[in-house]
């Protein structure tokens, strides 16, 4: 119990003194993150408000698969963007493999899925009440896409945190193609499990309150637009 208590006071000391390694790899964590969050944001907003106003052949089966790949164990992803960007795969030439770049790559194909599922689920009941509006002016089908992406950004945006808590919290896939390089590519997630197995349980516990701290400040955030959200509906 003295040894637990001890590491944390420690890890508090090393958080109050802005510890070198710490800021370092917190500072790489939102990087790597926010960067996956950027491109996937791109990609799933207007693919999933796409998905919620077009109709064709295959819209449910496309929807199902979409929902499915939320569930996308994050080590399956690690591996085959691994075997993609090693020396002998497709894409090995590029030299992305134990680098940032790479563990962005991983992180976009993770939280792509969630974001524009959950877009999808927004922007569904958003163009029903928008739909006849939107055809009787004759928009085309880009016009309503950005419309509906702009009138319901506060939804949107809650879509982008879940999206960046998934991303920040992740370490299976990122340890594959990222190596927890020291000083290259090593992130909180990845520095906790590693300093944990070394018994430093102050850098462990906190890294780990600096994870629990975003985590946090993600979770507020959500909860203050989806009320903001709803009180605008009244």
């Amino acid at each position: 119990m003295n040894e637990i208590w001890s590491g944390i006071q420690a890890a508090f000391w090393l958080i109050i003194t802005l510890d070198a390694d710490l800021v370092e790899i917190t500072l790489r964590s939102l990087q790597v993150s926010l960067s996956a969050l950027v491109v996937a944001c791109v990609i799933a907003l207007p693919f999933g408000t796409w998905l919620a106003i077009r109709r064709f052949r295959y819209r449910r089966a496309a929807i199902a698969t979409l929902n499915a790949l939320m569930g996308l164990p994050p080590v399956v992803v690690g591996l085959i963007v691994y075997l993609l960007l090693s020396r002998s795969g497709p894409f090995g030439v590029l030299g992305l493999l134990f680098t940032p770049s790479a563990m962005i790559i991983a992180q976009i194909i993770i939280i792509t899925p969630l974001i524009a599922s959950i877009t999808h689920q927004a922007m569904r009941e958003l163009w029903a009440e928008y739909h006849d509006l939107l055809i009787s002016l004759n928009t085309t089908k880009r016009q309503r896409v950005m419309t509906l992406i702009w009138d319901g950004r506060r939804t949107l945006m809650t879509a982008a945190l879940a999206g960046f808590g998934r991303a920040i919290g992740e370490v299976g896939a990122i340890m594959i193609v990222g190596g927890n390089i020291d000083h290259a590519t090593r992130v909180l997630t990845t520095a906790i499990a590693l300093e944990t197995g070394k018994g430093d349980f102050a850098l462990a516990l906190g890294l780990g309150f600096v994870l629990i701290a975003l985590a946090l400040v993600v979770n507020l955030a959500i909860h203050a637009l989806s009320r903001t959200e709803r009180e605008g509906t009244w």
